[in-house]
């Protein structure tokens, strides 16, 4: 196989998770590195798993280069490759060819597969996690993006676009570009700017709305009512679970306590990072009318009273 550098590329590589722009950019430097090596041109096949068969695949792999070291045979979607392709692919995985490099791309593919097994046989490399980040992961990442495009992202905008656009990472990208068109000397984009600049493709989160209740802003948590479909009755009850835990948070603080907050929850403590600031938004007094309440409201709810209950609920806990 040929070396670049200190590198070597692999017979094949398994590109695997649900972060699609990941998956994107995996093969774009696939294709940079092979491309630096002969033409593409002639040295280059797509397959979709879809419809494509194991046969044609490796029939592609087994083709002697043209002008080149190297060819690069990409296949797409590749957890809709049937069983039976799959297991021609397998076979030809046992001893790839050493001219071809093959990108096997997928949203997902169960690590107890064949397939997989024969990818992650070939090296620790061979297999490229691209699994989605967590919400506080995509926030950072966002703002690391924003700089490759010539601005700087606030944390608070950066956390609003995700909310916004969602956390597909290839439409995150695209609002980034759009961003930075907007973008006015060496100043950073704020929240203000993606509100007016980024348009909601998401139904808004359950969690959010709990989030929007604990920073006590009444008017966001209001607008993500308006944005998803979850029962009143099953955002009542998270909603409530938060109080209970900035009760306790509370309680804590009082006893010089607080680093104790997680454990006491039984949460990991990023969970609770927040609840620090979010238990000085409501008094002691605030929080046990907000479990009174909540209790009359569950029991108007469940009269027929539906959503405009928890909206008064809401309007009386955080006004």
């Amino acid at each position: 196989m040929v070396d670049k550098g200190n590198e070597r590329l692999l017979g094949a590589y398994l590109i695997v998770g649900e972060d699609e722009l990941k998956r994107q950019r995996v093969l774009e430097r696939l294709r940079k590195r092979v491309a630096a090596l002969g033409d593409l041109e002639f040295n280059h096949d797509e397959f979709d798993g879809d419809t494509a068969t194991g046969t044609d695949i490796a029939a592609a792999c087994n083709t002697l280069p043209f002008a080149s070291e190297m060819r690069l045979v990409e296949v797409r979607n590749g957890d809709g490759l049937k069983a039976a392709e799959q297991a021609v692919l397998v076979s030809y995985l046992s001893a790839p060819c050493q001219t071809t490099v093959l990108a096997f791309s997928a949203p997902k593919l169960a690590k107890n597969t064949k397939l997989y097994k024969a990818f992650a046989a070939l090296g620790k490399q061979a297999v490229i996690d691209c699994s989605p980040m967590k919400r506080y992961e995509l926030v950072r990442a966002i703002r690391s993006m924003a700089v490759g495009y010539g601005f700087t992202l606030t944390e608070s905008a950066a956390s609003l676009l995700v909310e916004l656009a969602g956390e597909d990472t290839v439409r995150l990208d695209f609002e980034l570009q759009k961003l930075s068109a907007a973008a006015q000397g060496n100043d950073p984009i704020g929240p203000r700017e993606v509100e007016a600049l980024v348009a909601r493709t998401t139904e808004a989160k359950p969690w959010e709305l709990v989030d929007a209740v604990a920073e006590r802003n009444l008017k966001k948590a209001l607008v993500l009512l308006g944005l998803m479909e979850d029962a009143p009755l099953k955002l009542l009850a998270m909603c409530t679970a938060r109080f209970r835990e900035l009760a306790c948070a509370r309680s804590l603080a009082a006893r010089g306590e607080s680093a104790r907050l997680a454990e006491a929850l039984g949460m990991p403590a990023w969970r609770v990072k927040n609840h620090g600031a979010w238990m000085r938004n409501y008094s002691d007094a605030e929080i046990r009318r907000a479990f009174s309440s909540g209790r009359d409201c569950e029991q108007a709810m469940k009269t027929g009273a539906g959503e405009e209950a928890f909206v008064d609920w809401l309007i009386a806990v955080m006004g």
